[in-house]
This record gives structure tokens, sequence and C-alpha cells, in this order.
């Protein structure tokens, strides 16, 4: 009976994609492979639009090494049970919700002086 409801599921799921081109051609994957794009898309780190805001206008350039680095942040942060996150990845500073995997804003080493940061429940230097 499960396999008759996957099935369904794979089918509506093709359907849709044939009615909605703006999916990126999904009927020409199986279910395993739309599941698994699904499951990463919500793994990842997502950047709100304040904080791409603050990463334009404070002119904060990241790496795929610091990405990586942000990543392993939150990371640690879930692993201890932390909500709200002060993320430090070399001379940049995150605030982040760990829960909703967003970054809220974000800091420069310029921005880092003489600055408090309330609302966070921890701290975690990459």
């Amino acid at each position: 009976m499960n396999n008759i409801k996957i099935k369904q599921l794979e089918n509506q799921i093709i359907n849709s994609s044939q009615n909605n081109r703006k999916m990126n051609n999904i009927s020409n994957k199986n279910f395993k492979d739309i599941l698994e794009k699904t499951q990463n898309k919500n793994n990842e780190i997502k950047f709100s639009k304040h904080a791409i805001s603050r990463i334009d206008t404070r002119n904060i350039k990241l790496s795929e090494d610091e990405l990586e680095q942000l990543k392993i942040g939150f990371n640690k942060a879930e692993e201890k049970g932390i909500k709200d996150a002060l993320i430090f990845v070399g001379d940049k500073a995150f605030i982040a919700s760990i829960k909703n995997k967003t970054i809220i804003t974000t800091f420069n080493k310029a921005q880092l002086k003489n600055n408090v940061f309330t609302n966070i429940d921890g701290a975690v230097i990459v």
C-alpha cells in the first residue's frame, strides 16, 4: 500500500511539474532525486534580506571556505541546543537563528569594536 502512495505522490509531482515550467525539469528525475534535493535545500543556510543588505553595505565578502566554516558553526550551535547564536568566522560575525538556519545580520571587523550583542543565547568561534 505504501508503494502505491509513493507512486501516486511521484505522479503528482511529475504532473505538477509539467504544468509549471518554473520547476527545474523535475519530470526527468525520479522520486528519490526529488526528495534528496528537497532535503538538501532544507539544510542550506539562508540569509535574511537584512543580512544581505548588511553584506552589501558593509562590503563583506564570503569565500566558499568561510561559508563551510559557517555551516560548521551552525552545526556546533545546534548540537549545544543554542537557538540564537553569534558565530565568528575569521574577522566576520554573524547573528543567526539556528532553528531556522537563517543568518539575521552580519558584521565585519570594524563593526565588532565597542558593540553589544543582545538576544543571543550562545556564541561559536570557528
